[in-house]
């Protein structure tokens, strides 16, 4: 007989989970942060070209959107006043599945105005020490004996962007064309993506990231990396990037601006993203229709867009900077296991 109907994580894993998953409630409250709901089913959504939403229609046959980030919701919350809050939702994201994704995940997400990038990661660092260290005390059955090693005292290091590929891949790239990407690529001997075009940029240096750096970050201690190249801002600020001297050369405007947001990865996992937000009304409008353009060049039905986190930043929108986190993948790695199934009850093959 099947057993396709038990989860896939223990129950004495699932026990754990939910006492962390408590730690974490308190960790917020004891820090100013208030926990706020919004709609995971809107009839808006932010664009990521990189991101395919699940779309459902009501009796009308409207579309509504499940949301892959309350990103819109809490954004309005700030603009009605809130100046500290978070959330614990769950999240949507169509064609991701594996050992580190699946299409329906819980993401914590937290806002807090007046706070930089910088200021989110000394929280951040906060955050998953802590968790770390519930995690060794809440002894539940076998679990806690897998518990990541305690982490020693010294800060997470933090990276920029061109510094992470100089110590992993012996050069900087943010100076580099995407023919140049390329050739990088290849002398490394790069499975290179047929599908991926000549010019497409962003592609090679995701390429590059995903083969060459990100494997190696966090192998002893979690480390930061910050300062993105300006045309993977989403929805950071970016600022003008002075280059260090030993690049020479005149350099194309879009290599000299970086966006200010970071990732934090433990033992080659990215757990969260983290950006100094976007307050420009207008700057929001331009990226959201680059998005959707890009968004439906890759294939993706079109999308709306989100036309009333616009409206509430021509209203008025604090200085704050905010950070998603996965909580399956920080639970993963606090418990010292290797898949999100692991920590989960039903990932999509048996929900």
């Amino acid at each position: 007989m099947s057993k396709r109907f038990l989860p896939t994580a223990t129950l004495e894993t699932l026990q754990l989970r939910s006492r962390l998953v408590a730690s974490l409630r308190d960790f917020f409250q004891e820090n100013g942060y208030w926990e706020c709901e919004t709609p995971i089913l809107s009839r808006e959504i932010i664009v990521d070209a990189n991101l395919d939403p699940f779309i459902t229609h009501d009796v009308t046959g409207s579309p509504y959107y499940l949301q892959t980030s309350p990103e819109a919701g809490m954004k309005r919350l700030l603009s009605a006043g809130a100046t500290a809050i978070f959330q614990i939702s769950r999240v949507m994201r169509r064609g991701e599945s594996g050992q580190l994704h699946n299409p329906e995940f819980t993401m914590v997400e937290w806002y807090r105005v007046g706070d930089d990038h910088h200021d989110q990661m000394n929280f951040a660092e906060r955050l998953v020490r802590a968790f770390y260290e519930q995690a060794r005390q809440f002894q539940v059955g076998a679990v806690a004996c897998e518990c990541r090693p305690e982490l020693p005292n010294q800060s997470f290091e933090r990276l920029t962007y061109d510094e992470a590929f100089e110590r992993f891949v012996g050069t900087r790239v943010l100076h580099l064309d995407s023919q140049e990407l390329r050739e990088l690529a290849e002398k490394y001997r790069l499975d290179c993506p047929h599908s991926l075009p000549l010019d497409d940029r962003d592609g090679w240096l995701n390429l590059l990231l995903a083969e060459l750096v990100e494997p190696h970050l966090g192998r002893d201690l979690p480390q930061f990396v910050y300062d993105y190249p300006a045309s993977q801002a989403a929805l950071a600020k970016v600022r003008r990037h002075s280059p260090d001297a030993g690049v020479t050369g005149e350099l194309p405007r879009s290599s000299c601006d970086v966006a200010e947001r970071f990732e934090l990865y433990d033992r080659g996992v990215e757990l969260c993203n983290g950006y100094h937000e976007l307050t420009d009304p207008t700057e929001l409008s331009d990226r959201s229709r680059a998005e959707r353009k890009s968004s439906e060049l890759a294939g993706h039905e079109g999308l709306p867009g989100a036309a009333l986190l616009e409206c509430a930043l021509r209203e008025g929108f604090p200085d704050c900077s905010g950070v998603a986190l996965g909580l399956d993948r920080l639970v993963m790695i606090a418990i010292g296991k290797t898949d999100i199934g692991d920590v989960i009850a039903f990932p999509a093959d048996r929900a």
